[in-house]
């Protein structure tokens, strides 16, 4: 899936990565803690969190994450974005729950990636 179709079917804001837009990711995690976010294998993967901070950036690049999208309305600070910016992440934020927001993606092909065991 595209992330241009992610940012349609979430109607979601583009805070950063207009240029990645084209690019395809093929899972998707959904957590707002980190060490379950690190438990999920690398697979061009899109995060879904409510969590603003400089460590989602941080876990999402150590992941090979291509894209962010923070639920919930929220909007993360400048430096969050400018590191996304840096890391080459597209940052996304819609107004949509984590739970519907993940479950719209589920329901147009966007599979759950696998866990480390």
């Amino acid at each position: 899936m595209k992330i241009s179709t992610i940012v349609d079917l979430l109607d979601a804001k583009v805070l950063c990565g207009e240029d990645h837009l084209d690019s395809e990711v093929h899972s998707a995690c959904g957590s707002d803690m980190m060490s379950d976010v690190l438990a999920f294998v690398k697979d061009q993967a899109v995060l879904l969190t409510g969590l603003v901070n400089l460590q989602v950036v941080r876990t999402a690049e150590m992941m090979d994450m291509r894209c962010i999208v923070f639920v919930r309305g929220k909007n993360p600070p400048a430096e969050v974005i400018e590191a996304a910016e840096e890391a080459g992440i597209a940052v996304l934020a819609t107004e949509e729950r984590m739970y519907p927001a993940c479950g719209k993606l589920y329901a147009t092909g966007l599979v759950g990636g696998s866990v480390l065991k």
